[in-house]
């Protein structure tokens, strides 16, 4: 520590307000540690360990299976990754035959140190993306700005021999979805309709791919949960300045026969208060991981205000989907972080459910009630889905919700109030566009980076920043494919985006958290050396 930070320790220390709070302090901790309710908590999270750490969840997670294994190795893992790395390749030869002509231009080394630092050009392109109102948005801007990435990622691979764009770490089955977003643009009904999708797939796979590849140490990785908080503090404070501001009721999405008190959704930087929602229950997780990982007192601030102010928009949204959501991802967050804590995390929630408003207590209470018409309003949409699914169950219509609309109002499948956008549920959504093998693969896709996710939280080589990376972007997809059930996320492409991006970020923090289990694996074989006489 810095003889500045030790002076401001010494400071808070020595102030009065420290003074008379360590007492209470220490009181307080030694009536809790002999009272009835730690000696509850400590056996409920005791009996919960043992169950846990015995459980055949622990079985399935510490199991690798056939497939995992494989992959890495495999034929196909191989010719994928030589194609999507053949300018970098070229690149790496030209350097080779230059290599006096480039280290001695500065323009080169200017160029070098630029491209290098890939994962912080994608950090301010998503803090840029984030930040801009819905009426300024183009997805374009997506698609070009990462599509600049990626040929900075091959350039950054120039001066690095041996470096490759990383599908390993991607695994199979998320690669293999990558393949059937691929498939179902020619497949699709409507290849016109589903062209502008692929764009939008297309970007996401490169922010997969890129951050998944150049993220190289856990202070970029760092940096990117940092600027992750950032854009989420820009946007929640936005949308508390919304309901300041005043929020008229839009009819559209609050029935005010059940929510009659309710007031306006703040919908932020969205088209949409369910929109708006699925974005803060993405990005929440991963400044609760910032918050819990980042050492100096600047990033826990900008921590604890952007979780705060995130929780204060997430609530003023009134998503009851994505309420849902991130209830999953806290309870996933706290048995990934440290399940001791989960009996504590019950009191706090069930305090929580006491202390919300009477509005948002009420909008919980209408999740099952069929009378409100935001509720009743999907079951025509998941008919007309079924009932397409029925007639082209294996290819689907194509991709893009365009192909879908179009598809069920050829065969006249929708029978509801108003028109059919899309499925209202991920899954049937993506089995629609992508067919049965797509909609097996994202899952798969998903849960294989859940289960790899854990599994490298909970070895012991890994380093907190990288631990509280993966854990805060495997709670973020989990919550997501729970919220998925009632809403589909990809509606908006930008959120398409963040979805992708969160859950590239968990990969990369597997990638890392793999490389310090090996490096620490090789520390414990390697033979000692002899001294020398």
């Amino acid at each position: 520590m810095t003889e500045k930070g030790v002076t401001a320790v010494e400071v808070v220390r020595s102030s009065v307000l420290c003074t008379w709070l360590a007492p209470l302090w220490h009181w307080l901790r030694e009536r809790y540690e002999y009272s009835l309710l730690a000696r509850i908590l400590r056996g409920i999270a005791l009996g919960w360990r043992r169950a846990y750490h015995g459980s055949a969840v622990v079985g399935v997670l510490s199991r690798e299976g056939v497939l995992t294994r494989a992959w890495p190795e495999s034929v196909l893992c191989r010719v994928l990754t030589f194609l999507i790395s053949i300018p970098t390749i070229l690149l790496q030869k030209l350097y080779a035959v230059g290599q006096d002509v480039f280290e001695h231009s500065v323009f080169a080394r200017i160029a070098f140190a630029v491209v290098e630092q890939t994962p912080l050009a994608v950090a301010w392109i998503m803090v840029l993306f984030l930040a801009l109102p819905f009426e300024r948005w183009n997805n374009a801007y997506s698609v070009a700005g990462f599509a600049l990435c990626f040929v900075m990622a091959w350039f950054a691979g120039m001066r690095k021999p041996g470096f490759r764009l990383d599908l390993k770490f991607v695994g199979p089955w998320l690669v293999a979805f990558a393949g059937m977003t691929f498939a179902a643009w020619p497949l699709s009904a409507y290849p016109s309709l589903s062209f502008r999708f692929l764009l939008y797939y297309i970007t996401c796979m490169l922010c997969v791919v890129i951050l998944v590849s150049t993220v190289e140490s856990r202070e970029q990785l760092e940096r990117l949960l940092c600027f992750t908080s950032l854009s989420l503090l820009i946007m929640s404070l936005y949308g508390i300045y919304q309901r300041i501001q005043g929020v008229e009721v839009n009819l559209s999405y609050v029935d005010v026969n059940v929510n009659g008190d309710m007031p306006g959704r703040v919908m932020g930087f969205f088209d949409n208060p369910n929109t708006f929602g699925e974005v803060l229950l993405l990005l929440i997780p991963v400044a609760v991981a910032y918050l819990l990982c980042t050492k100096s007192w600047l990033g826990r601030l900008l921590g604890l205000l952007s979780v705060g102010t995130g929780c204060m928009a997430m609530a003023m949204t009134y998503s009851r989907a994505s309420w849902v959501g991130l209830a999953l991802a806290a309870v996933v967050f706290v048995i990934l972080w440290n399940s001791k804590l989960i009996p504590l995390g019950i009191v706090v929630a069930l305090v929580g459910l006491a202390l919300l408003p009477d509005t948002v207590f009420h909008r919980i209470l209408t999740i099952f009630n069929t009378s409100d018409t935001s509720t009743s309003s999907r079951f025509p949409l998941y008919r007309a889905a079924a009932a397409f699914l029925q007639q082209r169950p294996v290819l689907g219509a194509g991709l893009g919700s365009d192909a879908v609309r179009q598809s069920i109002s050829d065969l006249n499948l929708f029978h509801g109030k108003d028109h059919f956008v899309h499925c209202h549920n991920i899954y049937l959504q993506v089995w629609c566009e992508t067919g049965l093998v797509g909609l097996i693969s994202f899952v798969g896709g998903i849960l294989w980076t859940a289960k790899q996710g854990a599994k490298a939280v909970f070895h012991k080589q890994c380093d907190l920043v990288v631990r509280m990376a993966v854990v805060g972007g495997v709670s973020a997809l989990l919550g997501g494919l729970l919220c998925g059930m009632a809403d589909y996320l990809w509606n908006y492409p930008r959120v398409m985006l963040i979805f992708w991006f969160v859950c590239a970020l968990a990969l990369a923090g597997i990638r890392l958290a793999g490389q310090e289990n090996c490096a620490g694996e090789a520390e414990e074989t390697a033979p000692a050396q002899q001294p020398e006489e």
